[in-house]
Formats: C-alpha cells, sequence, structure tokens
C-alpha cells in the first residue's frame, strides 16, 4: 500500500548512554523460602537511600515483623486495600526525594495477593452481571453454589489494570523489588498433560516478562537465578544458574545499580481508539491543544442543552476529544478555573444527582416549576457574566464554563432545575423537538399502561404533579418508563410477542417511532411527526 516517504516531523538522533536502568527484581518460590526475609535484609543495602514497603493482601503480615531482621531499614506504606489506593500508594513513593545521591527502593509484597484481588473483583463482577441479566429475562437467579462464566471483556480489564500498575513501577526512579510465590503445577506436552512438574509463577502471565531479573528461592538460602537482563553478568540466554550466597545487595551490585541511569527510559506506547491518518495525528507532547477553553467552553454548555441525553451527549465528547486533551485545556467557569475534562466530570455529577432527586420525587417547589417551565419549552431570562444576578429565592443556574464566579455562592449550591447561564433563549424549532419528545414519552406511557392492564391515570400516579390535568415532568417520565420496560417485555413474551418484545428491548431512550413499533397492537395511537 502507498503511503508517504517524507517525515513529518523533525527528529534528532542520539547516541545510547550505555547506562543499565535501574532494575526490576521479581523474586519468586515456596511459602516459606525467605522471600520476604530477603526483602527485608536487602533494604539495608548501602546502594539505596530508603526503602518503602507496599505489603498487599496481608495474610502473613510479616512487614513490622521483619524490621527486626538484622541489617533492615525501611518504612512501610499503608494502604485501605483497594486497588485505586494501591496505586496512589505507588504514586506516593514515586514522588519521595531521593536520600544524598542513592535512589530509593520500592518493595511490593506481594503480586500474587495483587492478582489474586483482581481475579476476584471481575469474579464479583461476572455473578453481578449474571443477576442483571437473569432479572432481566425474568429467569431463574444464580445462587452462590451455580458457576458463573468470566467473559473475555472482564479479563482484559483485569489486564489493563494490572499493566496501570507496572507502568507506575516502571516510572519508579530507583529499583523495584517484587515478591510473588511459586506453585508446582502439571508439566504439559503438545498441550497434553504429562507426568512431570514444574514451577509457576502465581501472577498474571506477562509478568516474568516485564521484569529484569528473576530469582527463584528454591529454600532458605538456595536461590537460583532464572532470568536476567543485564550485561553486567555472565550469563547466556534462557541459562539458570545457581546464585551462591545470594543477598539482595549483590544481586542489585551484579546488575549495576551503582552505574545506573537516574530514571528508568521507558519507549511507552500510545494505542488510538480512533486509526489516524495523514494530517490528522494528535498533537506531540507539550504541543499547544487543538481545541482552546472557549471551544471547549461552548461543546459542554451545548452537551448539557440536550434535549434528551445530556449525560451520553458528554460523554460522547469526552470519548470524541479523548481526555489528555480535554484535560490540557482551561477554562474558567463558576466553579473556578478547571480543566475541560475536569468540567465534564463535575456536569456528569450535576446531571446524576438531578437524575436522583427526579427519581425519588423529593424536589422542592421551585424545582418543579422549573422543570415545568422546560416541559413547556419556556426558560428564565439567560443572563450575562457582566448582568445583575437574578433576584428571588430561586436557586442559582448550573455553571456556565464562560461565566464570572459569583461572589457570594459556592459550588455546590448550584440548582438542578435550571439550565447554565448565557445560554440563549431556546429558538421555536427546539421547543417544538423538547414538546415532540415530551409527546413520545406519553405515548410509551400509554402503551405501558394497556399492556399492564392499568389506567393512564393509574399508571403515572406515583410521579404525576399534585395538580389535576398536569404531566409529570419530562425528566422523570422519562426514568420511569425506562424503568418499566422489562416488566412490559415479559409480558409481551409470555403473550407469544417475542419479536414486538426484542424490538421494544432495543428500543431508543426515548424511541421516536414508539408508536408504529406498537401498530399491530394498537392501531389507534397517535403518530408522533
Amino acid at each position: 500500500m502507498a503511503g508517504i516517504t517524507a517525515p513529518q516531523r523533525t527528529r534528532k538522533s542520539r547516541k545510547p548512554t550505555g547506562k543499565p536502568n535501574p532494575p526490576i527484581i521479581l523474586l519468586t518460590g515456596l511459602e516459606k523460602t525467605g522471600k520476604s526475609y530477603e526483602a527485608a535484609r536487602g533494604s539495608g543495602s548501602d546502594l539505596v537511600g530508603m526503602t518503602y514497603w507496599i505489603e498487599i493482601g496481608g495474610t502473613e503480615g510479616t512487614a513490622d515483623y521483619y524490621g527486626r531482621v538484622p541489617g533492615a531499614d525501611y518504612e512501610i506504606v499503608p494502604h485501605d486495600g483497594s486497588y485505586q489506593d494501591i496505586l496512589d500508594a505507588i504514586r506516593w513513593v514515586n514522588h519521595q526525594p531521593r536520600v544524598g545521591d542513592k535512589p530509593n527502593m520500592l518493595v511490593i509484597d506481594s503480586m500474587t495477593s495483587l492478582w489474586d484481588m483482581l481475579s476476584d473483583e471481575i469474579a464479583m463482577y461476572a455473578r453481578n452481571r449474571a443477576i442483571r441479566k437473569a432479572q432481566r429475562n425474568r429467569s431463574r437467579i444464580p445462587s452462590l453454589d451455580d458457576p458463573v462464566v468470566i467473559d473475555s471483556d472482564l479479563w482484559n480489564r483485569a489486564k489493563d489494570r494490572w499493566g496501570e500498575v507496572l507502568w507506575l513501577l516502571r516510572r519508579h526512579q530507583g529499583p523495584c523489588l517484587l515478591l510473588a510465590r511459586t506453585e508446582v503445577v502439571t508439566a504439559f506436552e503438545n498441550d497434553k498433560p504429562t507426568r512431570n512438574t514444574t514451577r509457576k509463577v502465581k501472577a498474571e502471565k506477562n509478568l516474568t516478562a516485564a521484569v529484569d531479573a528473576i530469582v527463584d528461592l528454591h529454600a532458605v538460602g538456595e536461590a537460583w537465578l532464572t532470568g536476567v537482563r543485564s550485561l553486567h553478568m555472565k550469563i547466556q540466554p534462557g541459562e539458570t544458574q545457581r546464585f551462591p550466597d545470594f543477598t539482595v545487595d549483590a544481586l542489585l551490585r551484579r546488575l549495576g545499580l551503582q552505574d545506573a541511569a537516574d530514571s528508568r527510559f521507558a519507549s511507552e506506547l500510545r494505542p488510538d481508539a480512533e486509526l489516524q491518518e495523514h494530517g490528522h495525528h494528535p498533537a506531540p507532547t507539550g504541543a499547544a491543544p487543538s481545541l482552546t477553553g472557549e471551544q471547549a467552553a461552548k461543546l459542554i454548555r451545548d452537551a448539557l442543552m440536550h434535549p434528551t441525553d445530556p449525560e451520553n451527549a458528554l460523554r460522547e465528547l469526552r470519548e470524541e476529544h479523548g481526555r489528555r486533551t480535554l484535560a490540557a485545556v482551561t477554562t474558567e467557569t463558576a466553579w473556578g478555573v478547571m480543566s475541560a475534562d475536569d468540567l465534564i466530570t463535575k456536569s456528569l455529577n450535576h446531571l446524576k444527582a438531578k437524575a436522583e432527586e427526579a427519581q425519588a420525587g423529593g424536589g422542592q417547589p421551585d424545582e418543579r416549576q422549573g422543570t415545568a417551565d422546560q416541559e413547556t419549552g419556556q426558560e428564565d431570562e439567560p443572563t450575562g457574566a457582566g448582568e445583575p444576578e437574578p433576584s428571588g429565592d430561586s436557586s442559582p443556574p448550573p455553571p456556565d464554563p464562560e461565566a464570572e464566579p459569583p461572589s457570594s455562592e459556592r459550588p455546590e449550591e448550584v440548582s438542578e432545575a435550571e439550565e447554565p447561564q448565557d445560554i440563549p433563549r431556546p429558538r421555536p424549532t427546539q421547543v417544538k423537538k423538547h414538546n415532540k419528545v415530551m409527546a413520545v414519552l406519553l405515548t410509551e406511557a400509554e402503551i405501558q399502561a394497556r399492556i399492564l392492564g392499568v389506567s393512564m391515570q393509574e399508571h403515572l400516579e406515583s410521579i404525576s404533579v399534585p395538580d389535576e390535568g398536569t404531566p409529570p415532568p419530562m425528566t422523570k417520565l422519562r426514568t420511569y418508563v425506562i424503568e418499566h420496560r422489562p416488566a412490559v417485555i415479559g409480558l409481551l413474551e409470555e403473550r407469544g410477542e417475542r419479536d414486538l418484545a426484542n424490538a421494544y428491548r432495543l428500543a431508543g431512550k426515548p424511541e421516536l417511532k414508539i408508536a408504529e413499533m406498537f401498530a399491530t397492537l394498537y392501531s389507534d395511537l397517535a403518530t408522533v411527526g
């Protein structure tokens, strides 16, 4: 396939430094072979400044006890046991300054427990997924004794989370000592089990390829070097070599830590979710972002004005431009100066809280009035950045990305019943589209009431405004009909209308052609044009 032959940007080659990276060492072995003991003893090496110990799992609880090992000199980094806090503990260690001119060493005990935790997480998610699927299909909910299949997408998610840990370890400016258990398993030959056994590291299968040296402890004082990436040692590729009088300090010296670079050089890959062609590559790191703060503010404001699904519009905006680009764009909002990515997060939380209040039906009178105004296509007069604040007791509107921060209001006091500031008054076409969506939702509610065997008034009684003749707010109505879809789908399947049930299961939110979809059952439904 023909392509471009000329280089697209200026580059400059360089000579190799010849310095090794600060090594990542994997210390493996069966239970009670001295892995934690050797790590504690190696923390006192004079090649490192300070050693930080992150204990994962805590079943052995040796981090405190092994502080009395002769020569041990390390500090324990606490965490709450969650994946995100373990990541943050590694980030904290990476930002600790050197002691003198010596690099700090990071010990993780153990990587086996970390992989077990990630495996347990996706197993729990797979079971919850199976329960939700059974509820949707109105079938038997699996019990704790029923096996649940973990789909490949969940294993990929666990590998991504594991990879993020290794990504942070590669950015530690010093040696890393990773501990992991090995287990004796049956050896396979040509995909068939044999009578022989072999030793296998109990962790993610690619861990051994990500480290610089692997030391396997067969017993206390018996160490074997099973893999190494070093020019300081005389060892052939694939060779297993006995390491007499093994210590972590001796291994660091043989790997050339005293001659190592100040930080690890890693050329990371950057996969793109979209296959970019010539002329459309993302801007290199450090270049000015292609999206300005004003443009980002307008895009976010337009997404918030989406007539049916502003939350999905915000997520599509983030997916289209990418979090890296949005994080580099600065916007000025009523919440203060923040990146466009943070502003999208704030807006999503704002919409989530609004939906929860609408679902609970506990809105204040002014909120109900604001929603009712939206249903009729009316909104308050827009407030400019330099105009006076609106009077009355109504709560301030959600923040406009371009508006000046108000002097006497806090972000958490922003009302969820009004549209953002500086938004133009909706045009007649917007009002028409808004009323069209409301009519579609009322048509779907009428169809649900007929299938459920109740009247329209009885079906919407729990969300209707107390005033007689007033329809429920559009946000509440949309949430309500979507929540009742599974029950209607189940009744359709019981009646033998499986094609209609499947079509309704894939319907939009809202479905603009709901009347045409159910025309075979109810020909008197009004079609919304």
